[in-house]
């Protein structure tokens, strides 16, 4: 009797190493709201000793999805660093405020870089956002890519077109 109570023991133990050692799934990208930023135009700050500064103001905008939508309060800004490689460091800080009267903020960064081979890569952001708590607490609770490309608003004014996926 207990040659198979130590048998059941190894087999437990084996199965559960084995569950252990599976791979996690790859994650997966749900949409979660698009946004259309209207853009000042940019203000020039110089070089400096990390790379040549550019700031855009963000002026308005919309935004919506299926749980949510609202508009971008104007005052934010991109701030945009050239690096010495060509790439470009953006990093965005504004606030959403959504049809129900939350407000939102959202701080979006990323790195955009020439093409290599003459074709243009689609841009790619890590948004990080910090949502009271409540109804859109989740948004602080969960990690995020963004989508990022240039847009012309309907007032000829330019902007920036981005996308909102949750990693599932």
């Amino acid at each position: 009797m207990r040659a198979a109570s130590i048998i059941a023991l190894s087999a437990a133990l084996l199965l559960a190493g084995a569950a252990q050692a599976a791979e996690p799934a790859p994650p997966a990208l749900q949409f979660v709201f698009e946004e259309e930023v209207a853009l000042a135009a940019a203000i020039p700050a110089g070089k400096t000793a990390y790379g040549e500064r550019n700031i855009i103001p963000i002026t308005g905008g919309t935004f919506a999805g299926p749980e949510m939508k609202g508009t971008i309060i104007p005052g934010g800004w991109d701030w945009q660093l050239r690096r010495a490689d060509g790439c470009l460091d953006v990093k965005a800080d504004y606030m959403l405020r959504t049809d129900d009267g939350v407000i939102i903020n959202v701080v979006n960064t990323g790195v955009i870089c020439r093409p290599q081979d003459g074709k243009a890569a689609p841009i790619r952001t890590h948004p990080r956002f910090e949502a009271p708590l409540g109804k859109y607490a989740w948004l602080g609770q969960m990690a995020f890519v963004g989508t990022l490309e240039p847009m012309t608003g309907a007032d000829g004014k330019p902007g920036v077109r981005i996308r909102f996926y949750k990693a599932m």
